[in-house]
């Protein structure tokens, strides 16, 4: 793995090196985001997880997309999760273009129902993490999406809250064998195929 890391370096480093000098006077040569990977999925976890380097920012962000947690309820957790599918959404922020140290990782949960009553009042965004035991408060959750979307003829309140958290406690959360998140009243624990996820996002760098 760390070998894959030290070639995924070289490569962003190769076609991204003249993009950290660009400055306003040179606007035809402003970076825009740019692939440099896409990892395919793996059997273990089922999920994507990207690399890009964005140019505006001047930062190299690998991404795991998108995964279902948990849809209608969860053992343990029925009457918090009813008729509401969770969602899971992390990024890890790297200066620069380079992996071997991030600045910091994000976290983002994704929380679809039919009800639009299923939604987090500001008062209730507070995350809290138990990691293998260890209780790991993350701060209140900003709403970056708060929308009725149609799906299948069906109209669904979606609502995406996030949080930016310090990449220690983010490695303490993906190397942890049993994880459970809570949100406001709403409480789920993750699945095995979420956790290796995220052990393979945290693999993918090398602070």
């Amino acid at each position: 793995m760390k070998a894959i890391s030290l070639l995924l370096a070289y490569t962003l480093t190769t076609l991204f090196s003249g993009s950290a000098g660009l400055t306003h006077n040179e606007p035809q040569k402003t970076a825009t985001w740019s692939s440099a990977a896409s990892a395919t999925r793996r059997l273990d976890h089922d999920a994507n997880i990207e690399t890009k380097y964005d140019g505006f920012n001047h930062e190299t962000v690998v991404t795991l997309k998108k995964m279902s947690v948990t849809c209608g309820s969860a053992k343990g957790f029925q009457s918090t999760l009813k008729n509401t599918c969770v969602s899971l959404q992390a990024s890890l922020h790297c200066p620069g273009v380079q992996l071997d140290y991030v600045r910091y990782a994000k976290l983002e949960l994704v929380f679809e129902a039919k009800d639009w009553d299923a939604r987090h009042p500001f008062d209730e965004r507070e995350l809290v993490v138990v990691a293998d035991g260890g209780q790991l408060k993350l701060g209140r959750m900003a709403l970056a999406k708060q929308a009725m979307d149609t799906d299948r003829l069906v109209d669904v309140m979606k609502e995406v809250l996030e949080v930016s958290v310090p990449y220690q406690t983010f490695n303490r959360i993906a190397r942890a064998q049993i994880v459970a998140m809570k949100v406001g009243k709403t409480m789920f624990e993750l699945k095995e195929t979420n956790l290796a996820a995220l052990r393979d996002l945290n693999n993918r760098v090398k602070p």
